[in-house]
């Protein structure tokens, strides 16, 4: 499960993520990230964590395939959160094809929009 301190819970910060980030599209999911963004309403000087936050429409699928992919998602992204550079919103969008899909699928897509964002992988 992500830390939630590493949770993205305002609509302001998904709103920031998504239009002022920069984006990578895989077949199961998209990944918008906007890195080095100080939080606002964080209190006092401390170095900004990296905050992660989940879209998982009803396209995905019913409520209880909606909420497995999330789960999925959520625990991918713990293993992954400190690859980012610190104060980072990270926003990722689920597409219709990810109910169908298993873990090791979403983790695969995940990783290489997530590489292509930090500059390791071709457009």
């Amino acid at each position: 499960m992500l830390p939630t301190e590493h949770r993205l819970r305002r609509r302001e910060d998904f709103a920031t993520a998504v239009r002022r980030g920069r984006r990578a599209g895989r077949p199961l999911l998209v990944v918008h990230l906007r890195s080095g963004v100080t939080d606002p309403h964080a209190p006092g000087e401390s170095a900004p964590q990296t905050r992660a936050g989940f879209v998982v429409s009803k396209a995905v699928g019913g409520a209880v395939v909606r909420n497995k992919v999330k789960r999925r998602l959520r625990h991918l992204m713990r293993d992954r959160v400190a690859l980012f550079p610190p104060g980072s919103l990270v926003v990722v969008r689920a597409l219709p094809e990810a109910g169908d899909a298993d873990h090791a699928q979403l983790a695969r897509d995940l990783d290489a929009a997530v590489q292509r964002l930090l500059g390791g992988g071709a457009r």
